[in-house]
Parts: structure tokens; sequence; C-alpha cells
């Protein structure tokens, strides 16, 4: 419980004097005026109170990461807290920060333009594809667990409200169908569309004040159970040796930090920014709004980590547990923790899970139609337009949840493509923004992101060579395997120091 507090106090204190530090660097500018009241459109660009665009900005990048990708992530041990706190205020708030930030100072535009800035157009084409993809991926995800919570602890039985609609088609099919699976995915699908085509401020800016009450309270209750129960959650000084039930084939570098997607630095993030960039009236409300929200999420990630390290490590609890998912382990200890004395506080709980998904893969999916519409050049002020790229998008989409939910091992599978996409495309905006700060700050200012995109660059691509499972761990031995990921590495920062020397002397 003392790691969790320090933890705490940690996050709080980065955003306090690292985030000014960030701040400063960037050079933000109050009285320079903003994409949302020079490009007042209202569909997209539309001036709100920073309040509000923080808790849109919160709930979008929140979504299941920090709570089911910290849960999977505390399988590792207590070193999954360290990278939660120094993640979150050293990579993942200072992505989040820049990549917002330069889409607030290039007319609130999209991540892939930014790729194309500064990596080049050949970048920009590859990475809009790769974004979408990833946007695709999250609108699968991010229906996945709230129809798996709601499907589990609101339509139990044989009674439920589902049962009066569709009659049981059992006998005439000859299979057995869980239809109630399918209407909840219907309903969260048609949220999403409404959501996808309305402007931001007409159904998102309305209804998150009430998502986020939700998140808040569930993480809340989490920190009230720990009060109540004291469990035993590991410490730092008790060892950060690999805990994971198969840590033979899970090594912690770098599956760990391919695991917790979201809970200390995500790319799916910066494809949200420039919704909230286009919205943002003055450049001084960009720490609060971007660091810390990152910083925001980061708490929430340590209290579902923590809460999970210990249903994992208690021998009764993590018998009882085996073989849940990340949305399944989230019900379990729901269920074990609030119960029994508080029907109320458990559905609380659930619906804040809910909420932080629906409100990610809602606004990913929006983001995709801007970037699609971005690519295209296709004005999104007609509402036909809208629907040109909407349909389509969706279909795709409704195809991805089906295989999902049908198939046993779907959510895995999904999570994990899911999450290396995630993290190598937080890896390529960290370049990026590299370049942006060689090009517009001072010398070796860029080092700020120079040190995290290398290191992510050594993640993802361990993960390709060492991974049992998604890559070719299973026929390269684990230390070559580490060695191609190094010597890439180095390939890539020899390469920037390459390019930065060119960029400088254009720049001059």
């Amino acid at each position: 419980m003392i790691t969790f507090v320090i933890a705490i106090a940690v996050l709080i204190l980065g955003y306090v004097v690292y985030g000014r530090f960030v701040e400063r660097i960037f050079g933000v500018n109050g009285k320079r005026k903003t994409p949302a009241v020079t490009m007042t459109d209202g569909v997209d660009y539309v001036p709100m109170k920073p309040w509000r665009i923080f808790l849109i900005q919160f709930l979008n990048i929140a979504g299941i990461g920090p709570i089911c990708g910290a849960i999977m992530g505390a399988q590792f041990g207590s070193s999954s807290f360290l990278w939660i706190v120094f993640g979150s205020i050293f990579a993942g708030a200072v992505h989040d920060f820049m990549s917002g930030m330069i889409s607030v100072r290039e007319k609130g535009c999209n991540l892939p333009d930014i790729h194309g800035k500064y990596l080049g157009r050949d970048m920009m084409r590859f990475m809009s594809g790769f974004i979408v993809l990833i946007v695709i991926l999250v609108g699968v995800v991010f229906v996945n667990t709230p129809v798996t919570l709601l499907d589990s602890h609101f339509t139990p039985g044989d009674n439920n409200i589902f049962r009066s609609i569709i009659p049981d088609t059992t006998h005439l099919l000859h299979i057995n169908v869980d239809w109630d699976i399918y209407i909840w995915m219907a309903i969260i699908l048609v949220y999403y569309f409404i959501a996808t085509m309305l402007p931001i401020d007409k159904l998102i800016g309305k209804i998150y004040p009430v998502f986020g009450l939700l998140l808040l309270v569930m993480a809340g209750a989490l920190i009230v159970a720990f009060i109540v129960y004291k469990p035993a959650i590991p410490e730092i000084w008790e060892g950060l040796e690999n805990r994971h039930p198969q840590a033979a084939q899970n090594p912690i570098f770098p599956m760990m930090f391919i695991s917790i997607a979201c809970g200390a630095i995500s790319g799916f993030h910066a494809t949200q920014s420039p919704i909230m960039a286009r919205c943002i009236v003055n450049e001084r409300q960009g720490r609060p709004i971007f660091y810390g929200a990152m910083i925001t999420e980061g708490v929430v990630a340590l209290v579902w980590a923590a809460a999970a390290a210990y249903f994992y490590h208690d021998p009764i609890l993590s018998a009882a547990s085996a073989g849940k998912s990340g949305p399944g382990m989230v019900g379990f200890i729901a269920d074990t923790w609030f119960s029994e004395f508080s029907k109320t506080i458990t559905t609380i709980t659930i619906l804040g899970v809910i909420s932080a998904a629906i409100t990610s893969g809602d606004t990913a999916l929006r983001s995709a139609r801007l970037m699609i519409a971005d690519f295209l050049h296709l004005s999104q002020k007609p509402i036909k337009n809208r629907l040109i790229i909407a349909g389509p998008l969706f279909a795709i989409v409704i195809g991805g949840i089906i295989f999902s939910i049908a198939n046993k091992d779907g959510f895995r599978i999904v999570w994990n493509y899911f999450s290396w996409a995630n993290q190598f495309l937080a890896m390529v905006t960290l370049w990026a923004i590299t370049f942006y700060l060689v090009v517009n700050t001072k010398k070796f200012q860029y080092w700020l992101t120079l040190v995290p995109a290398a290191f992510m660059t050594m993640v993802t691509i361990s993960f390709i060579f060492v991974s049992p499972s998604e890559g070719l761990g299973t026929i390269l031995p684990r230390p070559v395997g580490y060695g191609i990921a190094g010597f890439l590495t180095v390939i890539s920062l020899i390469m920037f120091f390459h390019w930065k020397n060119k960029l400088r002397k254009m720049a001059a």
C-alpha cells in the first residue's frame, strides 16, 4: 500500500513540475489565436469551456486501456507500478501534450499530417492507413468490453428484458445464439454512429459529464475498497521479479510495456488530441487538458493495477479468477469487493468501466471519419459527406466486433494486435515530435522526446523478435531477438542524427 500512495504522489508532482518544464520548452503563447477561434464551423471546430474539453479529452483517451491493460500488466508484478508512473510522466504525458499542441499550431491538423510534415510524405501515406486501422481496432475492442460486461451483469438468467422481445430460436435455427450480446452490441453501435455524425457539442459535449462522473466514482470506489480491505498490494522493495503465471514465455521486457496499452503511453491518444485541439480557445489550456488528462489516466491505471496485483498474487483469489480476461477480471474484482455490502457500488463500478470504453470508442470512430475526410479533402459540414465515410467505416467495425465476440479467444487476439499497433504508433509519433523540436526549439531540447522515442523503438521492435505468440520468439533465441532489436534501435538513432543536421540547416 505504501508503494501505491507514493506512486500517486509522484504522478501529481510530475504534473506540477515536469509538466511546466515541458510547457516552457514548447513555448506556449496565450495571446496566439487558436483554430477554434479562427476556423469555427459549428461541427468540429467549436470553442468550448476548458473543463468540458478536459473531461472529453480524458474520457477519449482513457477507454479500457488503463483498466484492462493495467490489469494484464499487473500480472508481471510491482514493476508495472514503476512503468505506469514514470512512463506517464516522461513519455505518455509528453507525447500527448506535444502532439496536441502541434495540432493547435497547425490549424487542428490530424496526426498523419504531423507525421507527413516531419517524417516525410511517404510516412504520412503509410501512417494514414495504419492509424485508421488502429482506431477501427479501438472501435472493436471498446465495444467488446462493454457488451461483455452489460451481458454478464445486466441481462442475467432467462427472465431478462430482452427475452420478451426476442423469441427463443434455438429449435428453429438449430443453434444456440446468445441474442443478448448482439442486442447490446447494436445499442452501442447506434450510439457510436450518432456520436460520430453529430456536431461535437450536440451529444458528446452534453453526455460526457455523466460518463465522467461514473468513471470518477468507479476509481473512488476502488480507493475506498483499499482502505476497507487493506489488501496486501506488492511493494517494489519486495522485489521486481516477473510474477506472470507464464513468466518463462512472457518476459517483462517487452511484454509488460506492450500489455499496459494506454496506461503509460498510447499512440491512440495522439489520434484524439486533434479533436480537442479544434476546441481550445487559449494555448495555456494545453497543459491541464493534454498533459493533465494523461496523468489522470495514469492514476486510474495505477488504481486498477494495484487492485489486480492483489487479486493475482493472493493464492485463493488467484485460483478463483484463473482464466479471466481483462473484462472478466473487472467484473470479478467488483463482485468480490462490493457485492457483499452494496450492489449499487458494484453496478456503478461496472458502469464506470463501460463508460470508459464507450467514450473512447465513439471518438475513435469520429477521429477515423475526420482523418479519412482530410485524406479525401471532403468537407464534413454537409451531413451527406459524413454518411459517405461513416457507412463503410461502421460496416468494417461490425465485422470485427462479431469476430471478437463469436471467437472464444477473440478479445485476446484483437487486444494483442491493438496493443502492439498502439505502441508502434506512439513510437512513430515521438520521432515526429522530436523532429519538430529540432526545427522549432533551442539546441538539445529535442532530447525531451528523443529518449522515450528510442526506448519505445526498442520496445516495439523487441516484441516482434521476442514475443512467443505474436512474434518470432518461438523461432529465434531470446538474446538474438534482443540483439536485433538493439541493433535496429541504434540504426534509428544514427539516422535521426544524420537527418537532424540537415533539418537544422534547412530551417536556418
